[in-house]
């Protein structure tokens, strides 16, 4: 066997969903197609290869590129479901330490419901979350207050939440010591200032993130597709495109609730062991958030999953 033909490893850095950039053990950043039929095997997603894997792969040499043709066992990654319609879902990262989301309450403003799909998400594959409340120098008082009690609500249940400004440099410092020695994926919808808050973080990141691009992949400083970068204080952070929504896949409507801690718990207290929490007797979840024991944002996000679930078996 050529050299070009035998096996390498890597790791990948950067997917535009065909194509990818892979860094080998010696640092090179190899140009990747994915095989074929690899892609053919009954892969329901949009990217059967995602920042984070890692991967085996040959260099063809009548390409001119290496050709992925295995994912190595992923230990946990974090999907949602995909905006093409003929695609199940899309793997935003894989292999993570923390799923970190970057929300913001105006310019542009972020919904709770949106807030606990991510959340849930992240729960049901294991990976540690936080929450990163943004652009916090543009808010009012009663904004300010808002953002003090979802932060508040959202640390009960046993997420981390940092409130962050770029402008005043407000705990960019505790960002930094959150994601050190990690491999964590930043998320959120276009605008709430991922890119600017590593930027802030990380100063010349720019850099980085550009001596990964491949001019034939995409432009240097916008974030058309994941990408991962080296953090000087350790670990890696993977940079994802904004996002509109955020749908759950490949779960029952009866294991929902498990990936709510605070509903789980709650849920123990049920009169039925196969409660949905939506109209049955004897409720605890229905019964705790009409007393307030338990958030109605919280629960309102849980039934609008709930409610995504039944549209999708009917």
């Amino acid at each position: 066997m050529t050299e070009a033909l035998k096996d390498k490893t890597g790791l990948v850095v950067k997917s535009t969903g065909s194509r990818c950039v892979v860094r080998s053990p010696d640092g090179e950043m190899l140009e990747c197609v994915i095989k074929g039929k690899f892609r053919m095997q009954g892969i329901r997603t949009t990217n059967p290869v995602a920042v984070g894997d890692r991967v085996f792969f040959h260099i063809d040499p009548v390409l001119g590129r290496g050709v992925i043709h295995e994912i190595g066992d992923r230990k946990n990654y974090i999907i949602r479901k995909a905006s093409n319609l003929s695609k199940e879902s899309q793997i935003l990262a894989a292999n993570l330490d923390l799923a970190c989301l970057v929300a913001t309450l105006r310019m542009p403003e972020t919904y709770p419901e949106f807030i606990d799909r991510f959340l849930a998400a992240a729960t049901a594959y294991r990976i540690p979350a936080c929450v990163v409340f943004n652009k916090t120098d543009l808010y009012h008082d009663s904004e300010r207050q808002y953002v003090a009690e979802l932060g508040a609500m959202y640390r009960s249940v046993g997420y981390q939440v940092l409130e962050t400004s770029v402008p005043l440099g407000r705990n960019i410092d505790a960002l930094r010591s959150l994601l050190a020695g990690k491999v964590s994926v930043v998320a959120g919808i276009s605008g709430v200032g991922k890119s600017s808050l590593i930027n802030a973080m990380e100063p010349g990141s720019e850099q980085k993130i550009g001596t990964m691009s491949l001019s034939n992949l995409s432009g240097k400083h916008t974030t058309t597709f994941a990408e991962m970068m080296p953090l000087s204080s350790g670990g890696y952070i993977i940079d994802t495109p904004g996002i509109r929504g955020f749908g759950l896949v490949g779960f029952e409507r009866e294991e929902i609730y498990h990936f709510f801690p605070d509903i789980f718990e709650t849920a123990q207290a049920c009169q039925f062991h196969n409660c949905l929490h939506l109209q049955e007797p004897g409720c605890a979840v229905k019964e705790a958030v009409r007393t307030g024991r338990l958030s109605v944002l919280r629960y309102n996000s849980y039934v609008s999953i709930m409610d995504d679930q039944q549209e999708k078996y009917r």
